[in-house]
């Protein structure tokens, strides 16, 4: 009975065997199905060489064109004025900014002038008797003589005779001594030299100030200036005067502006040169972060387009009879988001966006975009 059994199991096995075996070979001979071939669509754009601008694009932080750093020359207490010495704080040319007490040295340049008009008194006598013809011009500068005011410069002496007669009696001596002590005196007091605000004050009213001590800053608000780091290959290429465009970080406001001074060297250390560029907005802070587009040159026969369309060979992808190909071109200028190129021939159909996986030989087709409706009448 095991035999019978074993037996037909393996009759099964070689009936199963052969028609495994033909269906194999009927596989083997049935044709392989055709894939079709992919054809990607791309952005095309036809070249048309014109003159293209070169703009170097720049930034930096505003500073006030016009600055004052105050610092005291002489040695008191601040006294209060009709304004708060607080950042902020505005001020019109000749308005006091600080006013130091000054009480003690005022008595001392007090004294000095009385000395002064003490010793032209005193030889008002020797003057009437032995210089007649000059006593009166003396004479009037005693009578103009005023304690309180400034004081006036000594009449012109006209003969060497009247010279040694006056320095004789130490008058010159002591009129330059006084002068000297009415410059200093004038140094408590320190003046707005124009119209601004004081963006730092370092000392508050009944501080005890000391010579050589920073007080503050005071600005011009009116006018700014950015300091701006060029290549040095468009060092001859920028020229003061010329028209700036600048706008903000988030790029919602545009400002005009000027080259108002180009430094005569180059930074031996990052060999680049330094342009200030002058601009004039209320809206403008000190400090204030821009970006300046500087037009350095014209560059003709040229074409602009984006930087992640040129390839590291120098080359970039052009359309010909519906394959991909590429050209070699030569780069003039790289911004950041551009590039200007040379070399291109005119109604040269090139790629105006990317392609991935894009290769020369590769079958396309160029978007054609559909015209705008026209509007209904």
């Amino acid at each position: 009975m095991r035999k019978i059994i074993l037996s037909i199991i393996g009759l099964l096995l070689i009936v199963a065997s052969f028609f495994y075996a033909k269906k194999l070979i009927a596989d083997k001979n049935r044709p392989k199905p055709v894939q079709a071939k992919v054809v990607k669509t791309v952005f095309t754009d036809t070249i048309q060489n014109s003159v293209i601008p070169i703009v170097i694009a720049a930034n930096g932080s505003l500073e006030a064109k016009r600055r004052l750093e105050i610092y005291a020359e002489v040695q008191g207490i601040f006294k209060q004025g009709s304004k708060l010495f607080k950042p902020g704080q505005e001020y019109r040319a000749g308005q006091t900014l600080i006013k130091v007490d000054a009480a003690e040295y005022y008595a001392s340049v007090q004294s000095a002038k009385s000395n002064l008009y003490n010793s032209i008194a005193a030889i008002m006598p020797d003057l009437r008797l032995d210089f007649p013809d000059i006593f009166n011009k003396w004479q009037n500068y005693l009578s103009g003589f005023d304690l309180n005011k400034t004081t006036p410069k000594l009449p012109e002496m006209t003969s060497d005779k009247e010279n040694y007669f006056i320095t004789g009696r130490s008058i010159v001596s002591n009129y330059y001594n006084v002068k000297n002590l009415e410059q200093r005196l004038a140094k408590y007091s320190i003046t707005a030299p124009f119209s601004g605000i004081l963006t730092e004050a370092l000392v508050t009213e009944g501080t005890l100030i000391r010579s050589g001590q920073k007080l503050g800053e005071f600005i011009d608000p009116s006018v700014y200036e950015m300091e701006v780091a060029v290549s040095k290959i468009y060092a001859n290429l920028l020229k003061v005067g010329e028209d700036v465009v600048l706008n903000n970080l988030d790029k919602t406001e545009n400002y005009k502006g000027k080259v108002s001074r180009v430094n005569g060297s180059i930074d031996p250390t990052t060999q680049t040169i330094t342009a200030y560029i002058e601009v004039k907005n209320t809206n403008l802070k000190e400090g204030m972060y821009l970006e300046a587009n500087l037009n350095a040159k014209e560059e003709s026969d040229a074409i602009e387009i984006d930087r992640n369309l040129l390839l590291e060979t120098q080359q970039i992808y052009v359309v010909k009879d519906t394959l991909l190909d590429v050209i070699d071109v030569k780069p003039i200028y790289f911004s950041d988001t551009k590039v200007v190129l040379k070399n291109v021939p005119n109604g040269t159909v090139i790629l105006k966006k990317p392609v991935p996986g894009a290769y020369a030989g590769m079958l396309v087709k160029s978007f054609e975009e559909q015209p705008e409706a026209k509007d209904q009448q």
